[in-house]
Protein backbone atom coordinates (compact mmCIF):
# COMPACT_ATOMS: atom_id res chain seq x y z
CA UNK A 1 0.00 0.00 0.00
CA UNK A 2 1.51 3.13 -0.99
CA UNK A 3 1.82 5.79 1.72
CA UNK A 4 0.08 9.59 0.34
CA UNK A 5 2.28 12.70 -0.21
CA UNK A 6 1.91 14.75 2.35
CA UNK A 7 1.30 18.31 1.10
CA UNK A 8 1.34 21.77 2.77
CA UNK A 9 -1.81 21.97 5.16
CA UNK A 10 -2.44 25.52 2.80
CA UNK A 11 -1.95 24.07 -0.52
CA UNK A 12 -4.16 20.90 0.62
CA UNK A 13 -6.84 23.38 1.59
CA UNK A 14 -6.55 25.24 -1.35
CA UNK A 15 -6.89 21.90 -4.05
CA UNK A 16 -10.35 21.06 -1.40
CA UNK A 17 -11.65 24.50 -1.90
CA UNK A 18 -11.34 24.66 -5.31
CA UNK A 19 -13.02 21.28 -6.06
CA UNK A 20 -16.26 22.55 -3.82
CA UNK A 21 -16.11 26.45 -5.84
CA UNK A 22 -16.05 24.68 -9.03
CA UNK A 23 -19.14 22.69 -7.88
CA UNK A 24 -17.54 19.12 -7.98
CA UNK A 25 -17.81 17.60 -4.69
CA UNK A 26 -19.15 18.12 -1.55
CA UNK A 27 -16.53 19.18 1.60
CA UNK A 28 -18.55 15.93 2.91
CA UNK A 29 -16.92 13.96 0.44
CA UNK A 30 -13.51 15.80 0.45
CA UNK A 31 -12.61 16.59 3.72
CA UNK A 32 -11.36 12.14 4.24
CA UNK A 33 -8.75 11.62 1.44
CA UNK A 34 -7.71 15.24 1.76
CA UNK A 35 -6.91 14.78 5.27
CA UNK A 36 -4.39 11.83 4.93
CA UNK A 37 -2.64 13.98 2.65
CA UNK A 38 -1.53 16.09 5.19
CA UNK A 39 0.36 15.68 8.63
CA UNK A 40 -1.71 14.30 11.00
CA UNK A 41 -0.96 17.16 13.42
CA UNK A 42 -2.08 19.72 10.97
CA UNK A 43 -5.25 17.73 9.91
CA UNK A 44 -7.65 19.96 12.35
CA UNK A 45 -6.22 23.32 10.66
CA UNK A 46 -7.68 21.44 7.58
CA UNK A 47 -10.84 21.57 8.33
CA UNK A 48 -11.05 24.51 9.81
CA UNK A 49 -9.46 26.01 6.69
CA UNK A 50 -11.70 24.82 4.44
CA UNK A 51 -15.12 24.96 6.78
CA UNK A 52 -14.37 28.54 7.82
CA UNK A 53 -13.95 29.84 4.35
CA UNK A 54 -16.75 28.10 2.81
CA UNK A 55 -19.13 29.75 6.24
CA UNK A 56 -17.58 33.04 5.36
CA UNK A 57 -17.48 32.62 1.39
CA UNK A 58 -19.75 35.13 0.72
CA UNK A 59 -17.88 37.66 3.08
CA UNK A 60 -14.72 36.66 1.41
CA UNK A 61 -15.83 36.78 -2.06
CA UNK A 62 -17.39 40.53 -1.42
CA UNK A 63 -13.87 41.25 -0.74
CA UNK A 64 -12.00 39.47 -3.14
CA UNK A 65 -14.70 41.74 -5.98
CA UNK A 66 -12.59 44.82 -4.06
CA UNK A 67 -9.12 43.94 -4.37
CA UNK A 68 -8.73 41.77 -7.97
CA UNK A 69 -8.88 43.79 -10.58
CA UNK A 70 -9.79 40.72 -12.60
CA UNK A 71 -11.32 37.27 -12.20
CA UNK A 72 -8.68 34.46 -12.36
CA UNK A 73 -9.17 31.90 -15.47
CA UNK A 74 -10.83 28.86 -14.35
CA UNK A 75 -7.50 26.96 -14.37
CA UNK A 76 -6.71 28.64 -11.78
CA UNK A 77 -9.38 27.93 -9.16
CA UNK A 78 -7.02 26.55 -6.70
CA UNK A 79 -5.04 30.17 -6.49
CA UNK A 80 -8.68 31.77 -6.27
CA UNK A 81 -9.36 29.65 -3.62
CA UNK A 82 -5.91 30.23 -1.87
CA UNK A 83 -6.60 33.77 -1.77
CA UNK A 84 -10.22 33.07 -0.18
CA UNK A 85 -8.09 31.03 2.47
CA UNK A 86 -5.08 34.18 2.96
CA UNK A 87 -8.68 36.15 3.59
CA UNK A 88 -10.08 34.21 6.22
CA UNK A 89 -6.80 33.82 7.78
CA UNK A 90 -6.81 37.47 8.67
CA UNK A 91 -10.45 38.06 8.65
CA UNK A 92 -11.55 35.39 11.29
CA UNK A 93 -8.36 33.63 12.85
CA UNK A 94 -6.34 33.96 15.40
CA UNK A 95 -2.68 33.73 12.95
CA UNK A 96 -0.72 36.76 13.07
CA UNK A 97 -1.16 38.77 9.60
CA UNK A 98 1.83 38.34 8.77
CA UNK A 99 2.16 34.68 9.55
CA UNK A 100 -0.92 34.16 7.35
CA UNK A 101 -0.10 36.04 4.51
CA UNK A 102 3.65 34.40 4.35
CA UNK A 103 2.16 30.80 4.83
CA UNK A 104 -0.52 31.48 2.31
CA UNK A 105 2.26 33.29 -0.33
CA UNK A 106 4.44 30.13 0.26
CA UNK A 107 1.78 27.36 -0.54
CA UNK A 108 2.34 28.84 -4.77
CA UNK A 109 5.31 26.87 -4.64
CA UNK A 110 3.60 23.79 -3.69
CA UNK A 111 0.58 24.04 -5.97
CA UNK A 112 3.65 24.63 -8.80
CA UNK A 113 2.02 28.08 -9.56
CA UNK A 114 5.21 30.32 -8.19
CA UNK A 115 3.91 33.39 -10.69
CA UNK A 116 1.17 33.80 -8.26
CA UNK A 117 3.13 34.85 -5.32
CA UNK A 118 3.56 38.28 -6.15
CA UNK A 119 -0.17 38.69 -7.02
CA UNK A 120 -1.60 37.32 -3.73
CA UNK A 121 0.91 38.89 -1.44
CA UNK A 122 -0.06 42.10 -3.30
CA UNK A 123 -3.80 41.54 -2.98
CA UNK A 124 -3.43 40.84 1.07
CA UNK A 125 -0.53 43.10 1.55
CA UNK A 126 -3.11 45.45 0.82
CA UNK A 127 -5.97 43.94 2.39
CA UNK A 128 -4.13 44.29 5.95
CA UNK A 129 -3.37 48.14 4.97
CA UNK A 130 -7.03 48.88 4.33
CA UNK A 131 -8.95 46.59 5.86
CA UNK A 132 -11.27 49.21 7.62
CA UNK A 133 -12.06 51.23 4.42
CA UNK A 134 -12.79 47.95 2.53
CA UNK A 135 -15.16 46.34 5.39
CA UNK A 136 -16.57 49.65 5.53
CA UNK A 137 -17.55 49.78 1.92
CA UNK A 138 -19.55 46.46 1.87
CA UNK A 139 -21.30 47.12 5.32
CA UNK A 140 -24.17 47.91 2.78
CA UNK A 141 -24.25 44.59 0.91
CA UNK A 142 -26.77 42.18 2.17
CA UNK A 143 -24.98 39.22 1.16
CA UNK A 144 -21.30 40.41 2.78
CA UNK A 145 -23.46 41.27 5.72
CA UNK A 146 -25.64 37.82 6.14
CA UNK A 147 -22.80 35.92 4.74
CA UNK A 148 -25.72 34.22 2.27
CA UNK A 149 -25.57 33.88 -1.59
CA UNK A 150 -28.12 36.57 -2.88
CA UNK A 151 -30.66 33.29 -3.99
CA UNK A 152 -30.68 31.79 -0.50
CA UNK A 153 -31.09 35.31 1.52
CA UNK A 154 -33.80 36.37 -0.28
CA UNK A 155 -35.94 33.60 0.25
CA UNK A 156 -34.99 33.18 4.11
CA UNK A 157 -36.23 36.65 4.10
CA UNK A 158 -39.93 36.11 1.99
CA UNK A 159 -40.63 32.70 3.81
CA UNK A 160 -39.43 33.83 7.71
CA UNK A 161 -39.39 37.46 7.70
CA UNK A 162 -39.36 37.59 11.43
CA UNK A 163 -37.11 34.70 12.02
CA UNK A 164 -34.53 35.61 9.24
CA UNK A 165 -31.67 37.46 10.90
CA UNK A 166 -31.33 34.76 13.93
CA UNK A 167 -31.56 32.06 10.88
CA UNK A 168 -28.55 34.20 9.19
CA UNK A 169 -27.29 34.28 12.49
CA UNK A 170 -27.26 30.47 13.57
CA UNK A 171 -26.26 29.14 10.13
CA UNK A 172 -22.91 31.62 10.76
CA UNK A 173 -22.37 30.21 13.95
CA UNK A 174 -20.60 26.67 14.76
CA UNK A 175 -22.73 23.69 15.47
CA UNK A 176 -22.91 21.87 19.37
CA UNK A 177 -22.45 18.69 19.80
CA UNK A 178 -25.45 16.71 20.54
CA UNK A 179 -25.67 13.40 21.98
CA UNK A 180 -28.53 10.47 21.69
CA UNK A 181 -29.10 8.37 25.06
CA UNK A 182 -29.75 5.04 24.08
CA UNK A 183 -33.24 4.16 25.27
CA UNK A 184 -32.84 1.91 28.03
CA UNK A 185 -29.30 1.69 29.02
CA UNK A 186 -28.91 4.42 31.38
CA UNK A 187 -31.58 7.30 32.76
CA UNK A 188 -30.31 11.00 31.46
CA UNK A 189 -29.98 12.03 34.89
CA UNK A 190 -27.58 9.01 35.48
CA UNK A 191 -25.65 9.29 32.16
CA UNK A 192 -25.36 13.63 32.88
CA UNK A 193 -23.66 12.66 36.72
CA UNK A 194 -21.37 10.02 34.51
CA UNK A 195 -19.82 13.01 32.26
CA UNK A 196 -19.86 15.74 35.03
CA UNK A 197 -17.89 12.62 36.93
CA UNK A 198 -15.74 12.48 33.54
CA UNK A 199 -15.15 16.27 33.53
CA UNK A 200 -17.54 16.77 30.40
CA UNK A 201 -19.77 19.38 30.98
CA UNK A 202 -23.59 19.05 29.92
CA UNK A 203 -27.18 19.56 29.70
CA UNK A 204 -30.63 18.47 29.23
CA UNK A 205 -31.68 18.64 25.42
CA UNK A 206 -35.13 20.49 26.01
CA UNK A 207 -37.31 18.35 23.41
CA UNK A 208 -36.13 15.26 22.82
CA UNK A 209 -35.87 12.54 26.01
CA UNK A 210 -33.05 11.33 24.73
CA UNK A 211 -30.95 14.15 24.14
CA UNK A 212 -27.78 15.47 25.44
CA UNK A 213 -26.30 18.91 24.60
CA UNK A 214 -22.39 19.04 25.37
CA UNK A 215 -20.99 21.96 26.73
CA UNK A 216 -18.07 21.76 23.91
CA UNK A 217 -17.11 19.14 21.25
CA UNK A 218 -14.92 16.81 22.49
CA UNK A 219 -13.62 13.23 21.04
CA UNK A 220 -16.44 10.96 20.77
CA UNK A 221 -14.60 8.08 22.64
CA UNK A 222 -13.72 10.03 25.16
CA UNK A 223 -17.76 9.63 26.14
CA UNK A 224 -19.06 7.24 28.49
CA UNK A 225 -19.80 4.19 26.42
CA UNK A 226 -19.65 5.18 23.49
CA UNK A 227 -17.67 2.48 21.94
CA UNK A 228 -20.52 0.21 23.54
CA UNK A 229 -23.11 1.35 21.63
CA UNK A 230 -25.21 3.17 24.63
CA UNK A 231 -24.64 6.84 23.35
CA UNK A 232 -24.41 8.44 19.88
CA UNK A 233 -23.89 11.59 18.12
CA UNK A 234 -27.26 13.32 17.01
CA UNK A 235 -28.67 16.38 16.63
CA UNK A 236 -31.67 17.17 18.49
CA UNK A 237 -34.23 17.66 15.92
CA UNK A 238 -33.24 14.62 14.12
CA UNK A 239 -33.89 12.71 17.29
CA UNK A 240 -37.20 13.65 17.20
CA UNK A 241 -38.60 11.72 14.86
CA UNK A 242 -38.19 8.34 16.75
CA UNK A 243 -41.31 9.33 18.88
CA UNK A 244 -43.70 11.29 15.82
CA UNK A 245 -43.67 7.48 13.95
CA UNK A 246 -45.77 6.20 17.31
CA UNK A 247 -44.32 2.67 17.49
CA UNK A 248 -46.50 0.18 19.72
CA UNK A 249 -44.82 -3.00 18.79
CA UNK A 250 -44.91 -5.81 15.86
CA UNK A 251 -44.42 -3.09 13.09
CA UNK A 252 -42.88 -3.77 9.80
CA UNK A 253 -41.04 -0.41 9.54
CA UNK A 254 -39.08 1.22 6.54
CA UNK A 255 -36.95 3.74 6.90
CA UNK A 256 -35.83 5.46 3.39
CA UNK A 257 -33.39 7.87 2.63
CA UNK A 258 -31.44 6.47 5.67
CA UNK A 259 -27.87 6.93 5.74
CA UNK A 260 -25.64 8.04 7.88
CA UNK A 261 -28.22 5.79 10.05
CA UNK A 262 -28.74 8.05 12.60
CA UNK A 263 -32.61 7.51 12.86
CA UNK A 264 -32.71 3.59 11.72
CA UNK A 265 -30.53 2.93 14.94
CA UNK A 266 -32.82 5.27 17.05
CA UNK A 267 -35.88 3.37 16.20
CA UNK A 268 -34.01 -0.05 16.90
CA UNK A 269 -33.37 0.86 19.94
CA UNK A 270 -37.18 2.62 20.96
CA UNK A 271 -38.35 -0.90 19.21
CA UNK A 272 -35.76 -2.64 22.31
CA UNK A 273 -38.17 -0.86 24.76
CA UNK A 274 -41.59 -1.95 23.34
CA UNK A 275 -43.42 -4.91 24.95
CA UNK A 276 -43.62 -6.60 21.56
CA UNK A 277 -40.58 -6.36 19.04
CA UNK A 278 -40.15 -4.77 15.46
CA UNK A 279 -41.10 -7.57 13.11
CA UNK A 280 -38.52 -5.86 10.71
CA UNK A 281 -37.19 -2.85 10.19
CA UNK A 282 -35.92 -2.02 6.46
CA UNK A 283 -32.73 0.84 6.04
CA UNK A 284 -33.24 1.57 2.63
CA UNK A 285 -31.05 3.97 0.66
CA UNK A 286 -29.52 4.99 -3.32
CA UNK A 287 -26.09 4.44 -2.65
CA UNK A 288 -24.17 1.61 -1.30
CA UNK A 289 -21.46 3.72 -0.17
CA UNK A 290 -23.89 5.35 2.61
CA UNK A 291 -25.22 2.06 3.56
CA UNK A 292 -21.70 0.84 4.41
CA UNK A 293 -22.27 3.79 7.25
CA UNK A 294 -25.17 2.98 7.99
CA UNK A 295 -24.12 -0.58 8.77
CA UNK A 296 -20.75 0.66 10.52
CA UNK A 297 -23.23 2.38 12.68
CA UNK A 298 -25.74 0.03 13.02
CA UNK A 299 -22.70 -2.17 14.52
CA UNK A 300 -21.42 -0.33 16.73
CA UNK A 301 -24.72 -0.23 18.23
CA UNK A 302 -25.32 -3.86 17.88
CA UNK A 303 -28.52 -3.12 16.54
CA UNK A 304 -29.53 -5.19 13.16
CA UNK A 305 -31.63 -3.95 10.27
CA UNK A 306 -32.35 -5.18 6.44
CA UNK A 307 -30.09 -2.94 4.04
CA UNK A 308 -31.40 -2.54 1.14
CA UNK A 309 -29.83 -0.80 -2.00
CA UNK A 310 -32.10 1.21 -4.12
CA UNK A 311 -34.33 3.78 -5.25
CA UNK A 312 -37.39 4.14 -3.35
CA UNK A 313 -39.13 5.86 -6.63
CA UNK A 314 -38.68 2.53 -8.03
CA UNK A 315 -40.85 0.17 -6.05
CA UNK A 316 -41.09 -2.74 -8.46
CA UNK A 317 -36.79 -3.18 -8.01
CA UNK A 318 -36.80 -3.56 -3.96
CA UNK A 319 -40.55 -3.82 -2.17
CA UNK A 320 -40.80 -7.44 -1.73
CA UNK A 321 -45.12 -6.83 -1.68
CA UNK A 322 -45.27 -6.85 2.25
CA UNK A 323 -47.17 -3.61 3.20
CA UNK A 324 -45.49 -1.32 6.25
CA UNK A 325 -46.97 -0.14 8.97
CA UNK A 326 -44.65 2.46 9.49
CA UNK A 327 -42.41 4.99 7.07
CA UNK A 328 -39.75 7.26 7.56
CA UNK A 329 -39.31 9.48 4.63
CA UNK A 330 -36.17 11.73 5.58
CA UNK A 331 -36.18 12.91 2.37
CA UNK A 332 -33.10 14.22 0.08
CA UNK A 333 -33.45 17.98 0.14
CA UNK A 334 -31.46 21.72 -0.22
CA UNK A 335 -30.33 21.07 3.72
CA UNK A 336 -30.66 24.90 4.40
CA UNK A 337 -31.79 24.15 7.87
CA UNK A 338 -28.14 22.61 8.34
CA UNK A 339 -25.92 24.99 6.54
CA UNK A 340 -23.78 25.72 10.17
CA UNK A 341 -22.86 21.91 9.18
CA UNK A 342 -22.28 22.00 5.92
CA UNK A 343 -21.43 25.37 4.70
CA UNK A 344 -20.15 24.56 1.65
CA UNK A 345 -23.69 24.45 1.10
CA UNK A 346 -23.95 27.91 0.35
CA UNK A 347 -21.79 27.42 -2.63
CA UNK A 348 -22.84 24.22 -3.91
CA UNK A 349 -26.89 25.27 -4.04
CA UNK A 350 -28.92 27.24 -6.34
CA UNK A 351 -31.94 29.01 -6.87
CA UNK A 352 -33.04 26.22 -9.75
CA UNK A 353 -32.30 23.46 -7.30
CA UNK A 354 -35.17 23.82 -4.95
CA UNK A 355 -37.93 23.18 -7.74
CA UNK A 356 -36.25 20.12 -8.53
CA UNK A 357 -36.08 18.77 -4.96
CA UNK A 358 -39.72 19.60 -4.09
CA UNK A 359 -40.70 17.30 -7.64
CA UNK A 360 -38.43 14.29 -6.33
CA UNK A 361 -39.66 14.61 -2.44
CA UNK A 362 -43.58 14.28 -4.37
CA UNK A 363 -42.08 11.50 -6.11
CA UNK A 364 -41.27 9.76 -3.70
CA UNK A 365 -44.17 10.32 -0.67
CA UNK A 366 -46.23 9.12 -4.23
CA UNK A 367 -43.88 5.93 -4.48
CA UNK A 368 -43.49 4.81 -1.10
CA UNK A 369 -47.03 5.62 0.00
CA UNK A 370 -48.06 2.42 -2.17
CA UNK A 371 -45.91 0.50 0.34
CA UNK A 372 -48.08 1.57 3.38
CA UNK A 373 -50.90 -0.39 4.67
CA UNK A 374 -54.41 0.87 5.66
CA UNK A 375 -54.27 2.59 9.03
CA UNK A 376 -50.49 3.02 8.59
CA UNK A 377 -48.47 6.34 9.44
CA UNK A 378 -45.75 7.86 7.26
CA UNK A 379 -43.17 10.15 8.91
CA UNK A 380 -41.96 13.08 6.61
CA UNK A 381 -38.71 14.54 7.41
CA UNK A 382 -36.43 17.22 5.71
CA UNK A 383 -33.33 19.51 7.01
CA UNK A 384 -34.77 22.46 4.91
CA UNK A 385 -36.28 25.72 6.54
CA UNK A 386 -37.69 26.34 3.08
CA UNK A 387 -41.87 26.00 2.69
CA UNK A 388 -40.92 24.78 -0.76
CA UNK A 389 -39.75 21.60 0.44
CA UNK A 390 -41.80 21.37 2.94
CA UNK A 391 -45.32 22.29 4.00
CA UNK A 392 -45.62 22.70 0.24
CA UNK A 393 -44.72 18.81 -0.45
CA UNK A 394 -47.58 17.85 1.77
CA UNK A 395 -50.58 20.00 0.82
CA UNK A 396 -49.49 19.15 -2.77
CA UNK A 397 -49.49 15.62 -1.43
CA UNK A 398 -52.59 15.38 0.30
CA UNK A 399 -54.56 17.37 -1.93
CA UNK A 400 -54.10 14.66 -4.17
CA UNK A 401 -53.88 11.53 -2.25
CA UNK A 402 -57.63 11.10 -0.84
CA UNK A 403 -56.31 8.32 1.62
CA UNK A 404 -53.81 10.69 3.06
CA UNK A 405 -55.28 12.58 6.46
CA UNK A 406 -52.78 15.01 7.77
CA UNK A 407 -51.63 14.62 11.73
CA UNK A 408 -51.06 17.96 12.53
CA UNK A 409 -47.81 17.79 15.37
CA UNK A 410 -48.77 19.36 18.67
CA UNK A 411 -45.56 19.69 20.16
CA UNK A 412 -43.52 22.62 22.07
CA UNK A 413 -40.97 22.77 19.21
CA UNK A 414 -40.95 24.62 16.11
CA UNK A 415 -44.00 26.12 14.80
CA UNK A 416 -47.12 24.97 13.28
CA UNK A 417 -47.26 25.16 9.34
CA UNK A 418 -50.52 24.51 7.15
CA UNK A 419 -48.91 21.11 7.15
CA UNK A 420 -46.60 19.47 9.28
CA UNK A 421 -43.93 21.95 12.06
CA UNK A 422 -41.09 23.44 11.01
CA UNK A 423 -37.92 24.25 12.95
CA UNK A 424 -35.32 26.55 12.77
CA UNK A 425 -31.51 26.48 13.60
CA UNK A 426 -30.98 27.74 17.05
CA UNK A 427 -27.69 29.02 18.44
CA UNK A 428 -26.34 26.49 20.68
CA UNK A 429 -29.29 24.38 20.14
CA UNK A 430 -30.87 22.24 17.51
CA UNK A 431 -30.57 22.11 13.96
CA UNK A 432 -33.39 23.91 11.24
CA UNK A 433 -35.94 20.25 10.17
CA UNK A 434 -38.66 20.28 9.28
CA UNK A 435 -41.79 17.65 10.39
CA UNK A 436 -45.02 15.91 8.93
CA UNK A 437 -47.52 13.02 10.06
CA UNK A 438 -49.69 11.35 7.56
CA UNK A 439 -52.30 8.44 8.38
CA UNK A 440 -53.90 5.98 5.36
CA UNK A 441 -57.69 5.78 5.77
CA UNK A 442 -58.71 2.62 6.80
CA UNK A 443 -61.54 2.82 3.74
Amino acid sequence: MNTPKVLAVRAQAALTLATVLQKKASLAGLMGPASDKVAPSEQALLQELCFGSCRWQPQLQSIVGRLLEKPLKPKDSDIHALLLLGLYQIQYMRVPDHAAISTTVDACRALKKPWAEKLLNGILRRFQREKDTILASLASSPAFVTAHPNWLRKQIINCWPEQADAIFAANNAHPPMTLRLERGSSTREDYLALLLKSDIQAQAAPYSRDGIELEKAIDVFKLPGFAEGHVSVQDEAAQLAADLMQLNGGERVLDACCAPGGKTGHLLELGQTLEQPLSEVIALDLEQRRLVRVEENLQRLKKRATLVCADGQDTEQWWDGKMFDRILLDAPCSATGVVRRHPDIKILRNATDIAKLAALQLALLRALWTTLKPGGRLVYATCSVLPTENTSVIETFVGQQDDAQHDPIDAPWGISQPFGRQLFPQNNGHDGFYYACLNKSLG
